[in-house]
């Protein structure tokens, strides 16, 4: 029971994650700057990675099914959920007499795509593909903390897991997470992983330093080194690597 549903839910997922792009940090500097008054500033420079969950879902399920149908002799195609089989079929076959591209210069396609549709966006300073599935990124954007900001979101390039989010509450405060700066809610991870793959490779490449600048109140925050105080200021800085277990986490209030 507990396997026809997975295999079901693995159905249901797959035509979304084929179709989103999933990015993860390299080597980053990221900085926060949350003043009592709203006012905000916020800024990531260094390497993104994007990832081909599709291609890293569909190797999963395929060697899942490999799997299952070697405890169970029974088993046959016909159990296979149908959105699950056109999934791979697409995937794994050419279409008429027309050449199948090679894997990696679809991929390096997609992502001059996503370089282009990122210059696009109003705070990017630079964008640049490096080959590989790796991007340079110079990124920087301020304004007014008066509803919810999450970066990077883009629909034209698919993205739709932000690295930091930040959520304005009715009470006065503000709560910050960054899932993308910690191995805790890395989306690669949890999504691939319900494909049986687990982690792509490029989940392991994190190696940044998230700081957090404010002058409004902490209310919380989950860096178990403190805050250094300096003047009427306040920065929390957190390491990011492929261990760090804690995503950032803190809310703070405004005046």
């Amino acid at each position: 029971m507990t396997a026809r549903f997975g295999k079901a839910l693995l159905a249901l997922l797959l035509p979304f994650v084929l179709a989103s792009c999933v990015l993860t940090p390299g080597k980053f500097v990221s900085t926060l700057r949350i003043d009592a008054d709203r006012h905000f500033a916020f800024t990531y420079v260094g390497e993104v990675i994007a990832i081909d969950l599709g291609s890293e879902f569909t190797k999963g399920m395929k060697d899942a099914g490999e799997t299952d149908k070697g405890a169970d002799p029974a088993a046959s195609d016909e159990n296979e959920p149908g959105m699950q089989k056109i999934a791979l079929q697409k995937r794994g076959k050419p279409g008429g007499a027309k050449a199948t591209p090679a894997p990696k210069d679809s991929s390096d396609k997609k992502n001059r795509a996503i370089a282009a549709a990122l210059s696009k966006e109003v705070g990017y300073r630079k964008v640049t593909y490096l080959g590989d599935g790796k991007f340079s990124i110079d990124y920087a954007i301020s304004g007014t903390l008066d509803r919810a900001f999450l970066w990077p979101y883009n629909l034209d390039a698919e993205i739709v897991f932000p690295f930091v989010v930040l959520e304005v509450r009715a009470n006065n405060t503000v709560r910050i997470k960054a899932p993308a700066f910690a191995k805790e809610n890395d989306a690669t991870k949890n999504i691939a992983g319900l494909g049986g793959s687990g982690p792509p490779k490029q989940a392991s490449q994190l190696d940044g330093t998230f700081t957090l600048d404010t002058d409004a109140e902490i209310v919380s925050q989950n860096n178990e080194d403190g805050a250094v105080t300096t003047g009427a200021r306040k920065t929390v800085t957190w390491k990011a690597t492929p261990t760090s277990k804690d995503a950032p986490s803190a809310v703070l209030r405004f005046r």
